[in-house]
């Protein structure tokens, strides 16, 4: 991607330990439904975060088959959000993470754009949790076993697993023709996103983020030469001097989606009776009551 700036595959996102497994089920499915494209070469993208605390890691749960399936279950609409896909056993803020989505729309002229987002939330610590300056993590009462409790002690016997270790996922998608230069600033705004929710981004947490633009279709095509012929591809894009509102844009929706995979997220238990507890909707409410009386 960096050489080219082009992107031609789906994104897997999944458990650390099951990228490999994603990988080949991508490919699988690649084979079938566009065989003239994997004749040549194949090279999904596959993202991941870290769920061991309640998922059995090791276990191989995931299959190739099930990316399979999850393509072939891809439609349009609304994109479940929570205890769902990839995000299924991941934790953010000590509190029960998963899947988040949020959007924003762009006026451009007389053109409308979009910026949409989609994070594996997995990350932060509940001590740094803050919405509009207020401590909500501080003052939480919920408790908080995946920080608090010694059970990665136990099972790694000296190892302890600091607050905030995990991981975050972001994938942002636009429609509005962008230069891959263009994509790369998109892409580095998602930490400033990450950032307005409180994350400092510890060393223990990879937090990656991919954006692209599906405009200039026949463009960036990185294929295997037709004949000997001399060729020219042609781009079209937003001036860079237009370019902050789209990366408003995209700080802005990065930080819509972590709150919507907390709110959305449901208690679970995991593997060993492990528990994660959700953001209580209560305890959000009141802050923003407060904040809103200041």
């Amino acid at each position: 991607m960096d050489e080219s700036g082009s992107l031609s595959m789906p994104i897997g996102i999944t458990s650390s330990h099951s990228v490999g497994a994603v990988h080949t089920g991508i490919d699988r499915w690649m084979a079938d439904a566009a065989p003239h494209v994997a004749a040549q070469w194949m090279l999904p993208v596959v993202g991941e975060t870290w769920d061991g605390y309640l998922n059995d890691i090791n276990g191989r749960h995931v299959a190739p088959d099930d990316a399979v399936a999850a393509l072939d279950a891809a439609a349009n609409g609304p994109v479940a959000e929570g205890n769902v896909g990839g995000g299924t056993g991941m934790n953010c803020y000590g509190f029960k993470g998963g899947t988040g989505t949020a959007s924003r729309v762009i006026a451009h002229g007389d053109d409308e754009y979009t910026v949409g987002v989609l994070i594996q939330a997995n990350f932060g610590s509940r001590a740094e949790l803050r919405l509009g300056g207020a401590d909500i993590g501080a003052r939480s009462t919920t408790p908080n076993p995946i920080e608090e409790e010694g059970w990665f002690h136990r099972e790694r016997e000296r190892l302890c697993a600091p607050g905030g270790a995990g991981s975050a996922i972001v994938v942002i998608a636009t429609d509005a023709p962008m230069l891959p230069g263009q994509c790369a600033a998109l892409a580095r705004r998602g930490t400033v996103g990450l950032g307005r929710s409180g994350t400092v981004g510890g060393h223990f947490s990879g937090d990656i983020m991919l954006a692209f633009s599906t405009a200039n279709e026949g463009a960036l095509t990185s294929s295997f030469p037709a004949s000997a012929e001399a060729e020219y591809e042609t781009l079209r894009f937003i001036p860079w001097g237009r370019i902050d509102p789209f990366l408003t844009a995209v700080v802005e929706a990065v930080d819509e989606a972590v709150w919507n995979a907390l709110v959305a997220a449901r208690d679970m238990v995991g593997r060993d009776g492990h528990v994660s507890h959700a953001l209580p909707h209560a305890q959000i409410r009141a802050v923003v009551e407060e904040v809103g009386a200041r």
